[in-house]
């Protein structure tokens, strides 16, 4: 890892242009729980997790995916870390200091190869969770986060050798899966035409649990794009939906942990679904065009 500093994926924050449907249904049918919002910038938690928030939405004219948030431990690790990313020549967005965000605590923010905002910080002020009820089926944290790139290898590169990831599995040589403890993956990667966030994923306790929230977003009105089923790499659950913005967010549990095990590399014809209750995924379920487009690369947002 870089430096030896051990991270953990934070949250995510996207910008929509259907603000109030989005925060409605994030808070309602997603089952997250508000902690902030004013009339441009909300923020929101799981009800059992202490970290500050997981997600967060901004108004814009555009959608776009605003940051990407680790954290590490101490104040001393994000100084480390952004020392030894200003001696590689990484580009900052936002030198080391407070954040202004809720929990305040210390970090900066650096662009990565495709120009994406990644921000990384410690002593954010824990919020006061709460443990969830038997069947309370909410989400329980950010699982992981996928992203397309022309430049597979180089991007990689950047979250290995400077964030502090580790490979996991691959998927032929165009779709590869990261990993900062023993989940088998936070971060996954794979070739597209163009830079995209492919989609969000957020963790339930159990697969139980996990049908309950795909029931709860459908009855919302949703429309399940693939799913209910069980990926082959990683081994966890999925469903997935397009928020009011056009974004694909994905409902999952039970994820292989990885200890001890080599990665491998999974021929794509041998890759499948588990259970075979998911039809194969089509342009018609997840049509790339809907896929958000990340404009304003190399742009940070305004918070």
């Amino acid at each position: 890892m870089a430096n030896g500093i051990a991270i953990k994926l934070r949250y995510i924050g996207e910008a929509a242009p259907n603000f109030a449907e989005a925060v409605g249904f994030f808070e309602q049918a997603w089952g997250l729980k508000k902690i902030e919002q004013d009339t441009d910038i909300a923020f929101f938690a799981a009800e059992s997790n202490p970290e500050q928030y997981i997600f967060r939405l901004r108004r814009d004219q555009e959608k776009r995916l605003d940051v990407i948030g680790f954290g590490v431990n101490t104040a001393a690790e994000v100084d480390a870390l952004a020392a030894e990313l200003a001696g590689a020549g990484v580009r900052f967005a936002s030198e080391p200091g407070a954040l202004k965000t809720p929990g305040g605590g210390y970090g900066f923010r650096v662009f990565d190869p495709d120009g994406r905002v990644v921000e990384v910080s410690s002593d954010v002020e824990e919020r006061q969770a709460r443990p969830l009820e038997y069947r309370e089926s909410l989400p329980v944290g950010l699982s992981h986060i996928v992203l397309s790139t022309p430049n597979v290898a180089e991007t990689c590169d950047f979250y290995k050798s400077k964030i502090g990831f580790q490979q996991s599995d691959m998927i032929g040589a165009d779709m590869q899966f990261l990993k900062c403890d023993d989940e088998h993956h936070r971060l996954a990667v794979f070739k597209g035409a163009r830079q995209t966030l492919n989609h969000v994923a957020f963790e339930m306790r159990d697969s139980d649990e996990y049908m309950r929230a795909t029931g709860r977003v459908m009855k919302y009105g949703a429309v399940l794009r693939w799913g209910p089923g069980k990926h082959l790499v990683g081994d966890n659950t999925f469903s997935y939906f397009f928020d009011p913005n056009g974004n694909v967010s994905e409902l999952t549990s039970d994820m292989e942990k990885l200890k001890g095990r080599a990665p491998v590399t999974i021929r794509p014809e041998d890759n499948g679904e588990i259970w075979g209750t998911a039809r194969r995924v089509s342009e018609d379920a997840i049509p790339e065009a809907f896929l958000m487009p990340e404009v304003g690369q190399w742009v940070a947002p305004p918070i």
